[in-house]
């Protein structure tokens, strides 16, 4: 018998996960509704902030500060693929843009799964390179103890990752809402001719706002690895949850994104408990399509 302290739970775990969906979907939106990229790499850059946080928390630093690491590596190298692979995809526009934004972001993505799960050995050629593959999982150990919720017995790091990404997502509206920088971004959004007309340098907002988009993913990542272990394969299966989530959320609505999330976290967490991991999976997919039969336009 299912009691009611259980399904408690179960929800709350649904809404930690949905968080954790739900800054991926942000991750994926922003860059498209600014610059019309989808990015295919957005899983990566979690799992990245999570290889380095690990790295860190072995080589001794403490947990918060080993997570803070992890975010600024990854976004660091969001920035370098920004500066280089995007600057060719910008140069184009319209359906051209979004065409190569595909190939260009799944081919870096195909490329660092590549990388990390094999390693580079050029010793026979330079003598000295040898970067080594990251086989198995990673997380950041940390223990959390177990809170009591209610009449729910609820694990530490969903809470942590409910709290944390709320804060995120809070602090990244916030700057959309209230600085310059932000003003910009949605004036960008809105009119990116007029943007350019009153002095703003859209190509410059668009580098920001991908560097945020893969700090949100670097959270979500960091995060989520305190109570789950996170494998070097897994960015496309977190890719795939943040189109889902963007999809279902309108792709180019933030508040549409976070709404996505929740709800399918949910909705993935009690099929989980019910059903099976599996068919949640299988059930995310379809939430998906029923949202673009039902509504063709929101991909427009």
């Amino acid at each position: 018998m299912v009691t009611i302290s259980t399904m408690a739970a179960v929800a709350i775990d649904g809404l930690a996960f949905g968080v954790f969906l739900a800054l991926l979907g942000v991750g994926i939106t922003l860059v498209f509704g600014l610059g019309e990229v989808l990015n295919l790499s957005i899983g990566v850059f979690s799992v990245i902030a999570v290889l380095i946080a690990s790295w860190a928390v072995t080589s001794g630093q403490g947990p918060i500060v080993a997570g803070v690491i992890g975010v600024v590596v990854a976004a660091a190298i969001g920035l370098l693929v920004d500066r280089t692979l995007l600057s060719l995809v910008y140069r184009s526009s319209g359906e051209e843009r979004i065409l190569l934004g595909i190939f260009v972001t799944l081919g870096l993505a195909v490329f660092l799964d590549g990388f990390f799960i094999n390693g580079v050995d050029l010793t026979s050629i330079a003598g000295w390179l040898a970067i080594p593959s990251f086989p198995g999982s990673y997380s950041i150990p940390v223990d959390l103890p177990t809170v009591s919720v209610g009449l729910a017995l609820v694990r530490g790091s969903s809470i942590v990752v409910i709290g944390v990404g709320a804060v995120a997502l809070a602090v990244l509206f916030a700057f959309l809402r209230f600085t310059y920088l932000g003003k910009a971004t949605r004036t960008v959004f809105q009119d990116e001719r007029g943007a350019r007309l009153v002095g703003v340098n859209p190509r410059r907002i668009r580098t920001l706002i991908f560097v945020l988009s893969v700090t949100v993913a670097g959270i979500a990542g960091v995060v989520w690895s305190l109570g789950h272990t996170i494998s070097v394969a897994d960015g496309f299966q977190y890719t795939t949850f943040a189109l889902i989530v963007s999809i279902v959320g309108g792709v180019r609505s933030l508040g549409g994104a976070i709404v996505a999330g929740v709800l399918l976290g949910f909705v993935n967490q009690f099929a989980n408990f019910f059903i099976g991991s599996y068919v949640a999976t299988i059930i995310l997919f379809g939430a998906a399509i029923v949202f673009l039969l039902a509504k063709p336009e929101a991909i427009a």
